[in-house]
């Protein structure tokens, strides 16, 4: 019925309710699982068909994108807050058609969407949500370009919008990943930021953190080759450098 409802501050009403009452009784058999991902499907399946509309310049039912956007963010909200949302982040990172035409919807009609990739941002950098590497990739793969695309719309837009709270999460996410996918991802990130300034998410701090932890490596490795060459280098007995180290680690 919320998600039906015609009256827009009825509805803003009637979801802060209905999410606090879940959140009260959320340790109860209230609402099923299932009951939910329909709902989610439902809202997905309204968002593509009127995203890809407007992507091929039908703006007729434009308004939609950013009703069932967010729809799909209120959603998630209760997914997370019941610990029940890593199937939601695996369908959201396989939309790989819609974050193809987002480019081709305007900004203003748009960025509700990326608001759900900055809730999901958040969930992961929390630890509200957990999802194996090969995910967290793909959606930073999928929507990490369009979240850039409409961060400076969120900013100004959004009310309420806790932008320091989606770049730590942003950065946390990033740096879940293998160390050479956060360079890829990092130095892309650092070129954008000096060309758009506010209108991009400042995660320097998760810049700053991958920089250390990448010079550590291979300063650590490099260390490591150093060590070993020395306990080989005796060729008439090469044990000679191994056991003094040895009983000074016992």
């Amino acid at each position: 019925m919320v998600l039906e409802g015609k009256d827009e501050k009825a509805r803003r009403e009637m979801k802060g309710l209905v999410s606090k009452m879940l959140h009260e009784n959320s340790s109860q058999n209230d609402l099923r699982k299932e009951s939910l991902y329909l709902a989610c499907d439902d809202c997905l399946q309204l968002l593509r068909h009127h995203f890809l509309q407007a992507a091929g310049s039908d703006l007729q039912d434009v308004s939609q994108i950013a009703r069932q956007a967010d729809n799909l963010h209120w959603i998630l909200d209760i997914l997370v807050d019941r610990q029940i949302a890593e199937d939601f982040l695996k369908t959201w990172a396989s939309q790989a058609d819609l974050a193809e035409a987002h480019s081709k919807v305007p900004a203003v009609h748009r960025f509700e969407v990326s608001r759900v990739t900055a809730r999901l941002f958040v969930g992961i950098g929390k630890g509200q949500l957990l999802a194996s590497k090969d995910v967290r990739c793909l959606l930073l793969k999928t929507w990490l370009v369009p979240f850039y695309d409409d961060f400076g719309w969120m900013r100004r837009a959004s009310k309420g919008l806790d932008r320091h709270l989606i770049e730590d999460g942003l950065s946390n996410t990033i740096l879940t990943l293998p160390l050479s996918w956060q360079q890829d991802i990092l130095l892309a990130w650092f070129d954008r930021f000096l060309n758009s300034g506010e209108d991009c998410p400042n995660i320097q701090r998760g810049f700053e953190v991958w920089w250390r932890r990448a010079f550590w490596k291979r300063n650590g490795e490099q260390e490591r080759t150093r060590q070993l060459r020395i306990t080989t280098t005796s060729a008439e007995n090469p044990w000679r450098q191994i056991v003094p180290l040895w009983k000074n680690w016992q």
